[in-house]
């Protein structure tokens, strides 16, 4: 099988058992969650998710991205890679709740803050111990498998947050939800997928046991440095925005930003899924001598996702901002007008973000890591620069504002850089060539 069938085999299966699943999730249970706890706890929860998920880096230091990349350059490397690695997550947990916590007192935290915190960091090392495991399927091209641990976790986030929340309507129990018990769910379903994930890896790879390797550590973590730093930046301007405004504004305007972010969170998951299976044949393609066909596959591939992809976020950014009421309305009920004019300037970050998951997929497979984490700074400096401008004056408004600057500046920074780092002719941006593709013809 080629690489370009490869990809649409690894595309569909991808998008089908998220897009069955994930919209649910977001669109029905967390709206739920929001409306059951209030915008208040809700706010207090996501500025405390979003400060856990800016360290979550810690948990994985570009490891998840290093290792797709090069288990599809190297797959007989996996076995050796998966018992080192294992290893170095177990320590990193320990690294990652000491900054976590030390910068929480810093920041004031008192019990209330540290209570939640302390099961949101437990979530976060199994969501990023399941992202690791799931990056050896995506490297040997396994999409199915990597399909079914994508989606695992949230079917029994579903199942358990129904029963706790729709279990009491129906009078079958008595039971006051709360945010806590939104996070315990999260934990238990991340568990359970990461101990399933890794029973199929074993098998596959005869893992057995853990390998305690001080050098293999240094030389893994040297090697995963730069995508760490990529990560960590990306995380903070897309994440930041919450915290700043719980700090200088309060957590009902953070609850605000985190409904009216909800959908655009949603929709994001389509980009991103579309970039999973890009990265490790984008690899396999970045090699440091492309030959003629290495690099008509390439264009062939972009070709083949930038189009629909700019067509899907122009449309839905635009039809979203369109009937942005009657959206709010259905979801968040007597409150929805808080969130509309958050949500008309916020659904529009779709469009740089489907660009972003493009080309910034390419420029992380072919290595320009320095690039890419120059530009993620000054999306960051952007991004904090704008909000502390207009929080105060526009609230919840001004940080979508900030969001959206930051997110446009990436997207258009990593497309020019693009282009010109592989020589990318204008006609791979030409819609009409898509049907002169020859590879699809062979699916007929």
């Amino acid at each position: 099988m080629t690489l370009q069938k490869k990809l649409l085999s690894g595309l569909f299966w991808v998008l089908l058992a998220n897009l069955l699943v994930k919209p649910f999730w977001i669109l029905g249970i967390e709206v739920e969650v929001q409306n059951a706890v209030g915008d208040k706890a809700y706010g207090f929860y996501a500025a405390l998710f979003s400060f856990s998920y800016i360290f979550n880096i810690l948990l994985d230091l570009g490891i998840t991205n290093f290792n797709t990349r090069n288990i599809a350059q190297h797959p007989q490397l996996i076995t050796k890679h998966l018992s080192g690695i294992l290893g170095i997550k177990t320590m990193l947990f320990g690294l990652y709740l000491v900054v976590t916590f030390t910068v929480g007192l810093l920041m004031g935290y008192g019990s209330d803050e540290f209570r939640l915190l302390a099961w949101l960091t437990v979530a976060q090392f199994l969501s990023s111990l399941i992202l690791y495991l799931r990056s050896n399927f995506e490297g040997l091209l396994l999409f199915k498998w990597d399909s079914l641990f994508s989606i695992l976790d949230r079917v029994l986030m579903i199942v358990i947050c129904g029963c706790l929340l729709w279990g009491p309507r129906l009078s079958l129990f008595h039971f006051q939800f709360s945010i806590y018990h939104f996070v315990y769910a999260q934990v238990t379903a991340y568990a359970l997928t990461a101990l399933l994930a890794l029973g199929v890896i074993a098998r596959k790879t005869h893992f057995r046991r853990l390998r305690w390797d001080r050098r293999f550590f240094l030389v893994i973590l040297r090697k995963s440095a730069p995508f760490a730093l990529l990560v960590l930046l990306m995380a903070s301007y897309n994440r930041i925005d919450p915290i700043l405004l719980r700090e200088l504004v309060g957590d009902a305007e953070a609850g605000v930003y985190a409904g009216a972010f909800r959908l655009l969170d949603a929709l994001t998951m389509v980009c991103y899924l579309v970039s999973v299976p890009l990265l490790p044949v984008f690899s396999k393609l970045c090699t440091s001598k492309r030959t003629p066909s290495e690099r008509t596959q390439l264009e062939d591939i972009i070709r083949l996702v930038f189009w629909p992809m700019t067509l899907f976020t122009v449309g839905v950014s635009v039809a979203c901002a369109v009937g942005a009421e009657p959206l709010m309305q259905w979801r968040y009920h007597e409150h929805y007008a808080t969130y509309v004019p958050v949500f008309r300037v916020v659904i529009f970050g779709l469009i740089p973000i489907g660009i972003t998951y493009i080309f910034g997929t390419l420029l992380t497979a072919g290595g320009h890591l320095r690039q890419l984490n120059l530009f993620a700074a000054m999306s960051l400096a952007l991004n904090i620069g704008v909000n502390l401008l207009l929080i105060p004056r526009l609230g919840a408004v001004g940080s979508a504002w900030a969001s959206l600057t930051a997110q446009t500046f990436m997207a258009l920074a990593q497309f020019i850089l693009a282009v010109r780092l592989f020589h990318l002719p204008w006609s791979t941006f030409n819609p009409l060539k898509l049907r002169k593709l020859h590879f699809l013809t062979s699916f007929k």
